[in-house]
């Protein structure tokens, strides 16, 4: 029987707390805690026979606080003499937070993996990958490593059964329009990190950064084996997120813009597909020139461009787009698709002939922010037809 179903099983409907009285800390016994983050003291006086280690749990109970969440870290105890010669005794609890019991066991990368590695694409003839159009596939967010939602090995689940999804809608599409192009756009936050949050995100974070960059090469790495047997021309591109950011200095400055783990493992699946060039001449790999947060690239006469979105205040993209736009030396403007990810749901915005598109996180939840405002994720990724200007298609695959 687990703890925490014990705990559940012995729970009690405990009054109220009441304002404390004036007290004779000599005279009378007393309870007292004091929590702080994920440490807590807990102060228990009474006489001798009293078990010192349940009453301090039942301080913690009465406080909203599960006993099973929490470990002694360390006590001290003391003996005095009561006013009637009884023997008293006083012992202060240290105790710190549980770690987590849904991830706390780092999950088995191998068993990941083989959700990648098991999965076999259709094989296409020439005339049968041709085309006019792109099918755009966008997606980002996955925050590989962080512990929220159904942590990395759910996060892992959705995002492989997402691409293939996305892969099978291919051949949907294709009934309705010539696609020949297929685009994959890696919005950023890939990885979770331990950049982003100065370090705070750590505890809450089950793989080591070089895990959670393996990962998410494997990821990207899935998606090109088993697109690129299917089209004529395959580009995949990747911009650099806030937790992909691979250093910050006192939490603040950073080193270039463009120094990102995010693109950085898109740019390793380059240098391996790039050892059988004659099976993977027609994949093409983009990410941010020096110092650069966005790039773009021609899909069937649509210039999209692609952003993480950390770079305007949510509701802003246009703002921000024209601003962009006013610099004749960026390329924004002459985008047609504005693509960004970042505040983890899907929007999309026209303003005259350009369309703006937000996608979904891949991860279920930021536990943070559904303690703040009590909103769950609906992660997923986007997949979008397109040529010349317009995207008659925009679909959310979950």
């Amino acid at each position: 029987m687990s703890d925490t179903l014990l705990d559940e099983l012995l729970s009690k409907p405990v009054g109220p707390a009441l304002p404390a009285r004036q007290i004779d800390p000599e005279r009378d016994f007393t309870r007292q805690i004091e929590v702080s983050g994920d440490a807590a003291e807990v102060t228990v006086r009474g006489p001798a026979e009293m078990d010192p280690e349940s009453s301090a749990t039942d301080v913690l109970r009465a406080h909203g606080l599960a006993p099973s969440d929490w470990d002694v870290k360390g006590f001290r105890s003391s003996e005095w003499t009561m006013p009637g010669g009884e023997l008293g005794v006083s012992t202060r609890f240290t105790f710190v937070r549980r770690q987590l019991t849904t991830e706390t066991e780092r999950p088995d990368l191998d068993e990941i993996f083989s959700l990648i590695d098991n999965y076999n694409p259709p094989r296409l003839t020439t005339a049968e990958r041709q085309g006019d159009h792109t099918l755009i596939i966008a997606l980002g967010d996955m925050q590989i490593g962080k512990a929220d939602g159904d942590g990395v090995a759910g996060t892992l689940r959705r995002t492989i059964t997402c691409i293939d999804s996305a892969t099978a809608l291919l051949a949907e599409y294709r009934k309705r329009f010539s696609i020949g192009h297929v685009h994959i756009a890696w919005l950023g936050d890939h990885i979770e990190g331990y950049q982003s949050q100065g370090g705070a995100n750590a505890w809450r974070t089950t793989l080591t950064l070089t895990e959670q960059i393996r990962v998410t090469r494997r990821i990207m790495a899935h998606a090109v084996l088993n697109l690129a047997p299917l089209v004529e021309r395959l580009t995949v591109a990747a911009v650099p997120g806030n937790h992909g950011e691979a250093v910050r200095f006192n939490g603040k400055g950073i080193t270039r813009y463009d120094d990102s783990h995010d693109t950085d493992a898109l740019i390793a699946v380059q240098e391996a597909v790039s050892l059988a060039p004659e099976e993977f001449r027609h994949v093409e790999f983009f990410v941010p020139d020096t110092d650069e947060l966005t790039l773009v690239v021609d899909c069937s006469g649509t210039v999209v461009a692609h952003a993480h979105g950390h770079q305007w205040k949510a509701g802003k993209h246009f703002d921000w787009w024209k601003g962009q736009s006013f610099n004749k030396a960026s390329a924004m403007h002459q985008a047609d698709v504005l693509l960004a990810g970042h505040l983890h749901h899907e929007f999309v915005d026209t303003d005259g002939p350009r369309t703006f598109i937000q996608i979904p996180a891949m991860e279920s939840e930021s536990t943070w922010w559904r303690h703040r405002t009590g909103t769950v994720g609906a992660p997923g990724l986007m997949v979008m037809v397109t040529r010349d200007g317009q995207v008659p298609v925009k679909e959310v695959v979950r």
